[in-house]
C-alpha cells in the first residue's frame, strides 16, 4: 500500500520551477565547498512531528488524518506508521530520520511488554532500513509525557521514577545499537523546576550527572560507539530546565567531568526561546568543539512558545551554514526538521511541501556561506578589527607577558584610544547581497 500516491520522488528543477513538488535549491550530488550538498546537510526527519503529530494544541483538538494511523490496534498502527514513514523518507530523497521510543512504538501495560512491542517495531525498522539505505541520525527516550514523569525524569524526587527512566534509556541504547544510529540524544524534557519552595536543584543536577555517567558507561559496555548529544532548552515545559542553552549546557558537563563524553545538539526554535539567535549557540557550542548536530526550525517571534515551524529564514541559514562550514561539517550529526506543519495545513502533500521549503532554505543558506568563506567575509573584517592583538602591547595581554603596570604606562605613553567602528550597517547590507550572488 502506498499512503502518498500522489506524490512522485521529489527532483530538483532550480530556483525557476514554480512546482511545489520540487527542489528549487537543494541538488544533492552538486559539490559545494568540495563536498557534494548531501554530506554537508546530512537531513533528517523528526518521526514524532511528521507522523505523529495531529495538529493539536491547548486550545484544540487535532485536525490531520493521517491513514497510517488509522486501526484500532495500536501496535498494527505503528507498523503502517513504519511503512508511511520509509515511503516519505525515499520520495523526499533524505538519508536519515530520528525517533523517540514512544513515537515509533505504543507503551503498554509493563515495560517489559512495552520493550516487547518496541523490538517488533524497531526490527521492521530495520528492515525498511536494509531495504532502502535510509540510516537512523539519532533516537531518543520520551522521559516526559508518561504521567509518572510529571516530575522529572532523572531529576525526580522518587527514585523509582529515576530507576523507570533509566530502564528505559538502557533500552532505547540497545536499540539505536541494533539500528545503527550515529547519534543519541539526550533531552530534558522535565529536567527541571517550577519552584525552589518543593526542589533540591544542588541534589537534581547531581541526579542529572549520574543518569548521563551511567548511559556513557553502558554504552561502552554494549559496543555503542554513537555520538552523544544534549539539547539545549530554557523553558517548556518546566520554568527553569538545567540545559536552559548552549553555554549552561557546557558549563554543567565541564563541571561534572562528562564535556569529553558529549556534543549539543542545537535547535533554532530553542535558541529563541533563550532569547538568543540561532548563530549564537551554535557558535557557542562550536568554540568549545562541541557542536554535534541540530535541530533545523524556527520559532514565531510574536509567541512566546516552542513553535517549531519549517524554516524558511535564509539568512538565518546562511549564518548557521558559516559555523558549520568553519568546523569542517555535522558527521556524525546532521540537520534534523524537528518541525510541524502549522494545524491549519491538513493535506498530505504539505508534509512535503514544508520539508522541500526547510531544505531548500538550507541549500541556499550552504550556498551563500561558501560564498562567504571564500570571500573570506566577514573574516578578513573581524580579522582587521582585532589586528591589534597580534603584535605590541596586544600580544603581550595575550600570551600573559603584560600586566597592570605595564599597561598602565603603556596608556599614559599613548593617550586615548582611537574609536574605531565596527561597521555592522555594512556588514549587514554586504551579507543581504549574498542572496543574488549565489545563482
Amino acid at each position: 500500500m502506498q499512503y502518498f500516491p500522489n506524490v512522485e520522488k521529489i527532483r530538483y528543477e532550480g530556483p525557476d520551477s514554480q512546482n511545489p513538488l520540487a527542489f528549487k535549491w537543494y541538488n544533492s550530488d552538486e559539490v559545494v565547498a568540495g563536498k557534494p550538498m548531501r554530506e554537508h546537510l546530512r537531513f533528517s526527519v523528526a518521526y514524532w512531528h511528521t507522523f505523529r503529530g495531529t495538529g493539536s494544541d491547548p486550545f484544540g483538538a487535532g485536525t490531520m488524518p493521517h491513514p497510517w494511523a488509522e486501526a484500532t490496534d495500536p501496535v498494527v498502527a505503528a507498523e503502517q506508521t513504519v511503512h508511511a514513514a520509509f515511503e516519505f523518507f525515499t520520495k523526499l530523497g533524505v538519508d536519515f530520520y530520528c525517533f523517540h521510543d514512544r513515537d515509533i512504538a505504543p507503551e503498554a501495560d509493563s515495560l517489559r511488554e512495552t520493550n516487547a512491542i518496541l523490538d517488533r517495531i524497531c526490527g521492521l525498522a530495520k528492515q525498511k532500513q536494509e531495504e532502502t539505505g535510509i540510516k537512523l541520525l539519532w533516537n531518543t527516550t520520551n522521559a516526559f509525557s508518561h504521567p509518572r514523569f510529571a516530575n522529572g525524569a532523572s531529576t525526580n524526587p522518587d527514585a523509582a521514577v529515576f530507576a523507570y527512566a533509566a530502564s528505559q534509556i538502557k533500552k532505547q541504547l540497545e536499540i539505536g545499537k541494533e539500528l545503527g544510529g550515529q547519534n543519541y540524544v539526550f533531552w530534558g524534557g522535565r529536567e527541571g523546576y517550577s519552584t525552589l519552595l518543593n526542589t533540591d536543584m544542588k541534589r537534581e543536577q547531581e541526579h542529572l550527572a549520574c543518569l548521563l555517567q551511567m548511559a556513557v558507561d553502558y554504552a561502552k559496555k554494549i559496543g555503542f560507539s554513537a555520538q552523544f548529544l544534549i539539547e539545549p532548552k530554557p523553558k517548556e515545559p518546566t520554568k527553569h530546565q538545567y540545559d536552559f542553552d548552549s553555554g549552561t549546557v557546557i558549563s554543567f558537563l565541564k563541571s561534572h567531568g562528562l564535556d569529553q563524553h558529549f556534543k549539543l545538539n542545537v535547535e533554532c526554535n530553542h535558541a529563541t526561546l533563550a532569547q538568543h539567535t540561532f548563530e549564537h549557540d551554535l557558535q557557542t557550542a562550536s568554540m568549545h568543539g562541541m557542536l554535534g548536530s541540530i535541530d533545523a526550525n524556527q520559532g514565531d517571534l510574536l509567541l512566546g512558545w516552542d513553535t517549531d515551524e519549517f524554516p524558511h529564514n535564509i539568512l538565518e541559514a546562511a549564518l548557521a551554514m558559516r559555523v558549520v562550514l568553519k568546523q569542517n561539517g555535522l558527521a556524525p550529526g546532521g540537520l534534523n526538521f524537528d518541525a510541524k506543519l502549522r494545524r491549519e495545513s491538513v493535506d498530505l502533500d504539505d508534509l512535503f511541501i514544508a520539508h522541500i521549503a526547510g531544505m531548500d532554505t538550507f541549500a541556499l543558506g550552504l550556498k551563500m556561506a561558501a560564498k562567504m568563506a571564500e570571500d573570506r567575509f566577514p573574516d578578513a573584517f573581524i580579522a582587521e578589527r582585532y589586528a591589534s592583538y597580534e603584535s605590541g602591547i596586544g600580544a603581550e595581554i595575550e600570551s600573559g607577558e603584560a600586566d597592570f603596570e605595564k599597561l598602565e604606562a603603556y596608556t599614559l605613553e599613548n593617550g586615548e584610544p582611537k574609536a574605531r567602528s565596527g561597521k555592522q550597517e555594512l556588514l549587514e547590507a554586504r551579507l543581504n547581497q549574498y542572496l543574488w550572488q549565489v545563482r
